[in-house]
């Protein structure tokens, strides 16, 4: 029993419904025990593979499941029995960590080209709060890598006596912290959620004095962890799985034609060709401004001559070099090498006008990037699936926001064992047919959902967090974020006074492009007189839903976990 004071002379009392499996989960229970009390690992393994698509499911997983429920619940049972009651198999249906939607691992090819991949992409990736008074940090590097983003972007400026780099949004009031600071956050965190590549993407704005100390730092920092690309650029990229456990460096390479600036290394008589091969074994110096530095007639610093520099060294560590030319130039011509070209989505929303499928050709070899317009203040973000319908690898977002682009974002990467790679549909490397995004397509599947119920509230949040006068009146909107076509947003009843809300609604949702389609979940708390508050969501891969009855964990509105809040949902393919 709740209660809720009204006044000071009256309260309001509110009976507390139990957690009541659904009919259905009775009737499950009930078929596949033959009515029995108890549920054998036998008949849980038949189950799993005619109701949950665990077709690879053993009767050694199915007992290890039982050993873990009875673990969970029943300390003492688990050495006198090895089935499950009902009120165990309701209890494992309902566990978010026994019974998830979708795998948890890594399951993907992942020996493709790196162009055929979507990969989890930051913009701005060290700023905390908004793109023009916030401070820059490590910080935001660090949660952003534990989170599965496999890009970081860093800006490249120099600081203000010239001879040291420093990371900031340029010519903001945003307060700048050291390239090193950066370059070790990410060495110390890039391999913490994922074993697959790193990809730092570089705005560079240093001269080339500067770009050799950046060099010196990557090269240092990062140690045998850094990719060096062949001396000679590849058509196609190699794959994740090559790549793992390495930091890639993306940005355009300096001019070659800067012979006045620098000095071309000496080599010392003793050092051979072999030590010449690769470029980690190149000599770096110290570019910082010391008295042995004078200014030449042309304005650039000379070195002294005993000091060896290579004026090589800035492109020697650049393994994705970015293009710089017209959009036009990119996807019309054969480049000849796998490049990475940089889009606003302004200039992508114009592009897909008329050179919609010039861009899915040019992604299947290269990478497009894609970074929100200078006007986001804020830290907002823009509708990823502009650029995922065209082929677009790296979709760079503005992490430290929030929002439904946001959420949608996570959702995409919650896919392939959140490992920040998702290969993208065959339609979009296909090379013989070129997939036209504006075709509308045929039906090729609709996703039945059906919404039992809802808990965990009553953990995670105050008795008056929603309400200050009565529990709180829950209801769900379900739908579908993906192609046009298949975009839509459904809704449940609202369940008044309901700490666990049981709502028992099936929706079904027609889909085009099912390769691409994400799962909408919000929960929402009515009221009358104000704004509705919310109460958790999450976006989940249609491609990797597995059918069934299952534990559904929600989300804040910043993406983060809430510690008991699910519903429990059965999906299905028809």
């Amino acid at each position: 029993m709740g209660s809720y004071r009204v006044c000071l002379c009256f309260t309001r009392r509110f009976g507390l419904i139990d957690l009541e499996p659904p009919s259905e989960v009775r009737d499950l229970f009930k078929k596949y025990t033959n009515g029995g009390a108890y549920m054998a690992p036998d008949q849980l393994r038949r189950f799993l593979v005619e109701v949950q698509g665990g077709h690879e499911t053993t009767i050694a997983d199915a007992e290890k499941i039982v050993e873990e429920v009875l673990n969970q619940r029943h300390h003492i049972a688990k050495f006198t029995r090895k089935s499950l009651t009902f009120d165990d198999f309701f209890y494992y249906l309902f566990s978010v960590d026994l019974n998830p939607p979708f795998k948890s691992q890594s399951h993907q090819d992942m020996t493709a080209p790196l162009s055929h991949y979507f990969i989890y992409t930051g913009h701005n990736s060290y700023l905390t709060g908004n793109q023009l008074t916030s401070d820059c940090s490590d910080k935001l590097i660090i949660k952003a890598l534990k989170q599965g983003v496999r890009v970081i972007e860093l800006d490249l400026w120099s600081n203000s006596n010239k001879d040291g780099i420093n990371v900031l949004h340029g010519r903001t009031l945003t307060t700048p912290v050291d390239l090193l600071t950066c370059l070790k956050a990410i060495k110390d965190h890039a391999f913490e959620s994922s074993e697959y590549p790193v990809i730092i993407t570089l705005e560079d704005h240093l001269k080339p004095r500067l770009q050799a100390k950046a060099a010196q730092l990557i090269t240092q920092t990062f140690g045998e962890f850094l990719y060096y690309p062949p001396s000679v650029y590849p058509e196609e990229f190699p794959s994740p799985e090559d790549l793992k456990h390495k930091i890639l460096i993306s940005t355009k390479p300096p001019k070659e034609c800067r012979q006045a600036e620098t000095e071309m290394v000496n080599v010392s008589s003793n050092s051979s060709e072999r030590d010449l091969e690769h470029p980690s074994h190149r000599k770096i110096i110290d570019m910082s401004e010391s008295e042995h530095d004078e200014i030449n007639g042309n304005g650039y610093i000379s070195q002294d001559k005993s000091q060896r520099f290579e004026p090589t060294a800035y492109k020697s560590v650049i393994a994705i070099p970015q293009r710089k030319c017209k959009l036009e130039e990119a996807v019309k011509n054969d480049l000849g090498k796998a490049v990475r070209i940089s889009l606003s989505e302004q200039k992508l929303e114009k592009a897909v006008v008329s050179q919609g499928q010039d861009l899915v050709r040019f992604t299947q070899k290269n990478i497009l990037r894609i970074y929100p317009k200078g006007t986001r203040f804020n830290s907002s973000n823009y509708d990823p699936f502009v650029g995922w319908m065209h082929g677009a690898q790296m979709v760079a977002f503005n992490m430290q926001g929030y929002g439904k682009m946001l959420w949608q974002m996570h959702g995409m990467f919650r896919g392939n064992g959140g490992c920040g790679y998702v290969k993208k549909p065959d339609f979009l490397v296909d090379g013989n047919q070129v997939f036209d995004p504006k075709v509308k397509l045929p039906l090729k599947t609709k996703l039945k959902v059906k919404i039992y119920m809802g808990d965990g509230w009553r953990m995670d949040f105050k008795k008056t967090h929603f309400d200050k006068y009565s529990p709180p009146d829950f209801y769900t909107k379900v739908g579908i974020a993906g192609v046009p076509a298949d975009e839509t947003m459904q809704m449940t009843a609202i369940k008044d006074d309901q700490w666990i809300p049981i709502w028992n609604e099936e929706f079904t949702f027609p889909l085009t492009v099912p390769e691409l389609a994400l799962l909408r979940v919000e929960v929402h708390e009515h009221d009358n007189d104000k704004k509705d508050d919310f109460g958790g969501q999450t976006c989940l891969p249609v491609s990797e839903l597995r059918p069934g009855v299952h534990a559904i964990p929600l989300y804040s509105r910043k993406g983060e976990k809430f510690n008991s809040v699910k519903l429990l949902m059965r999906l299905e393919f028809v």
